[in-house]
């Protein structure tokens, strides 16, 4: 083939391009009666969501938008120019429709790039353009981190009604073959609806075509990150319950999960939209620190009552039946916790006539005075007298010590139950609050 066969093709091309923008004008729709309709086929290929915005309700995507049209005034026959078929020019050069996304939320309301169009022989021009849109998208964050997002994509063309363009949707769902997947959320579909509406500007319909992009967030990361350490947090808190009165520690590990729990709702309220919908970590969260809150609040009650001193009142029959005996059985307490059952007692009790004998020394002293004065010991009673009467109240106050001893015991048994039957119950609590999470998650 020589040389000058191999170039003309190149000068059809020129010469194609020069018969077909002789007289040709890109600022009128491209049809031989105006008073019919232009088809515009649309289609939308999602190519990757780059960021979704739930605090400002803005879905950020890479789409590939694809628009065919037939202009009437660009055809040629093509054995005339050599056998060409199609030819690629500059977008500016051709009519363009002027399809927009509706719901645009970009601050720079720009459209697509401005790349060329395929023009065929038959008039048909196919225009591929890619574009990263900011669409608005109504967050409903009810069921996070477990919750799915329906964001809408709404493309129709800002001038023209439905007597002038026709817009059809090509495929009956965006194209998804070239997405690339996206590590928080997951793709399950894009419909596409065709949509003739009538607004309250103009009593022309306007079609648009609507793509619902269908999104369920991948929860892992929250799971471990967030849901996770909350429920370990809270299966802490009623071992607050367990811990013994004296450490001094109870009320401070109630504070401190209280604290942690806090730390979590912050991170969670600092990505979500300030709405009345509150997640479902959130209300969890709320639930959690209301109990650890109240759990808090019976621990104070409860070292309160175990720190009674000598001076409290007995325990009331209705407690001692109720707790120290019905509760106690049912929490496993058996043990009374009583010092005076300990072997103090033994060397009280030895100590009472060592004691007693020592009081009687001062009689035993008085004993040569009476001796002396012509009174003999073993005929005087009043020196019986005086030590019955030391030994009295030596027992005397033995029997209250033992008395203040067991009033004391039974209040540190009923804070003991009570401590026990609490922790059993928010533990209870605690599960069933985790159980109803997961299960409304589900």
């Amino acid at each position: 083939v020589s040389p000058g066969c191999r170039a003309a093709p190149g000068r059809f091309a020129y010469k194609l391009l020069h018969d077909l923008f002789a007289n040709y004008s890109s600022a009128l729709r491209p049809v031989e009666d105006t008073d019919r309709a232009l088809n515009v086929t649309l289609k939308v290929t999602l190519a990757q969501i780059i960021d979704m915005d739930e605090r400002n309700q803005v879905l950020t995507s890479y789409l590939w938008v694809r628009q065919t049209w037939l202009d009437a005034h660009l055809t040629w026959d093509k054995d005339e120019y050599g056998g060409i078929d199609s030819i690629r020019i500059p977008s500016s050069y051709v009519w363009r429709p002027d399809i927009i996304l509706y719901n645009n939320a970009d601050e720079h309301f720009g459209g697509s790039m401005e790349t060329n169009v395929v023009l065929r022989s038959d008039g048909h021009i196919t225009w591929d353009s890619p574009a990263i849109t900011k669409s608005s998208c109504k967050v409903d964050v009810s069921y996070f981190p477990f919750d799915g997002q329906q964001c809408r994509l709404t493309f129709g063309s800002w001038t023209h009604n439905g007597n002038q363009i026709d817009l059809r949707n090509q495929l009956d769902s965006g194209d998804l073959t070239d997405f690339v997947e996206n590590v928080e959320w997951e793709v399950l579909g894009m419909p596409a609806t065709r949509n003739v509406i009538t607004y309250g500007c103009c009593s022309e319909p306007y079609p648009d075509v609507t793509y619902t992009l269908l999104l369920r967030r991948r929860a892992s990361f929250y799971i471990f990150n967030l849901l996770l350490p909350c429920i370990m947090v809270s299966f802490l808190a009623p071992l607050g319950f367990y811990l013994p009165a004296d450490s001094g520690e109870k009320v401070s590990l109630g504070v401190t999960v209280l604290l942690a729990l806090t730390v979590f709702q912050l991170l969670v309220a600092e990505s979500m939209p300030p709405s009345e919908s509150v997640p479902l970590i959130g209300k969890y969260y709320i639930a959690t620190m209301t109990m650890i809150t109240a759990s808090t609040a019976l621990t104070i009650f409860i070292m309160n009552v175990h720190h009674c001193g000598p001076g409290a009142r007995p325990v009331p029959p209705w407690a001692r039946r109720l707790i120290l005996h019905h509760l106690a059985r049912l929490c496993c307490v058996y043990e009374v916790g009583e010092s005076c059952k300990s072997p103090q007692r033994a060397p009280g009790g030895r100590a009472a006539p060592g004691d007693a004998g020592a009081a009687g020394d001062s009689p035993g002293e008085g004993q040569g005075g009476a001796e002396v004065r012509g009174c003999p010991w073993d005929h005087c009673l009043c020196h019986h007298d005086a030590l019955l009467s030391n030994v009295g109240y030596i027992a005397g106050c033995f029997r209250r010590h033992r008395a203040n001893q067991r009033r004391t015991g039974e209040w540190k048994k009923v804070a003991k139950v009570m401590d026990r039957f609490f922790m059993w119950v928010f533990f209870l609590m605690v599960f069933l609050m985790s159980v109803l999470v997961l299960g409304n998650a589900a």
